[in-house]
């Protein structure tokens, strides 16, 4: 089994984006800041806030899906907010997706909110709302059950430094694996978490038996060159001891967003 986890951003590196989602094969895709606007007009929409513009791919949900016709998708958006859509406003949803192979039956499911509430009439203010996604597959090939589950973690104006706010987050994740997860089944947990590594974070999600991956395997960078500030560490993937690690890589190259893609090989 393989398994890919990446912030998109917002599919600011769309052709490149889609080439490399459907060349690299995974079997799940964990995918962070995934949009979509079923009324746009437009291929494009502008993402204004506080000085901030951006350009953001309307229904990148929707081409994602088209370029990974064999895999079951899921989106779980946070929020709805406006954009510009040439010379109109575009609502559009925004959150995460995760794309789960057909071969691999799903046999459990649990999406909630780690902070905040959905917000159906704009993102809000700074932190904003975030939620995980978590599945069961079972993997016939090894003849038992995973759980991969996996978030955007809270965005703080102040840094990645622990907050209140971050530690309540990891507490509410935990919570929410363990609504799905046998405590003796094989777990990964992945996605671009905002925080560094030696956050309160870590500590409670080893309360899970899990192990980060990024950091004990010696990488020390998760950004591409599209990422100019300082601290270089955002996304993480960790695994229970069960796992059997045949490969992981933070992948430098392609540059398809301004994160690194994490793609882990399970032997």
């Amino acid at each position: 089994m393989k398994i890919l986890s990446l912030n998109i951003w917002g599919g600011m590196l769309h052709a490149p984006l889609l080439d490399y989602l459907a060349e690299v094969d995974a079997d799940v895709y964990c995918l962070q800041e995934v949009a979509r606007a079923p009324k746009a007009r437009s291929e494009w929409l502008t993402y204004r806030d506080h000085g901030v513009e951006l350009q953001q791919r309307a229904n990148l949900f929707e081409e994602i899906k088209a370029v990974l016709p064999e895999h079951d998708a899921f989106f779980c958006p946070t929020a709805r907010g406006e954009l510009i859509d040439g010379d109109r406003p575009c609502w559009q949803e925004f959150g995460l997706a995760t794309f789960v192979r057909n071969t691999f039956p799903l046999i459990g499911q649990a999406q909630d909110f780690v902070h905040g509430s959905f917000s159906p009439h704009g993102f809000g203010p700074h932190p904003r709302a975030r939620n995980a996604h978590c599945i069961r597959l079972f993997d016939y090939g090894r003849d038992r059950p995973i759980t991969i589950a996996h978030l955007h973690g809270l965005r703080a104006l102040a840094g990645k430094d622990d907050t209140p706010e971050r530690e309540a987050q990891a507490h509410a994740l935990v919570a929410l694996i363990e609504r799905l997860h046998p405590p003796a089944e094989a777990l990964v947990v992945c996605g671009d978490f905002n925080v560094l590594p030696g956050s309160r974070t870590f500590e409670i999600l080893a309360t899970l038996r899990l192990t980060d991956l990024v950091t004990t395997r010696g990488f020390s960078d998760t950004r591409t060159s599209h990422y100019r500030k300082p601290g270089r560490f955002a996304d993480y993937m960790l695994a229970t001891p069960d796992i059997p690690v045949a490969t992981f890589d933070v992948v430098a190259s392609p540059e398809v967003s301004d994160h690194r893609p994490l793609l882990l090989s399970i032997g």
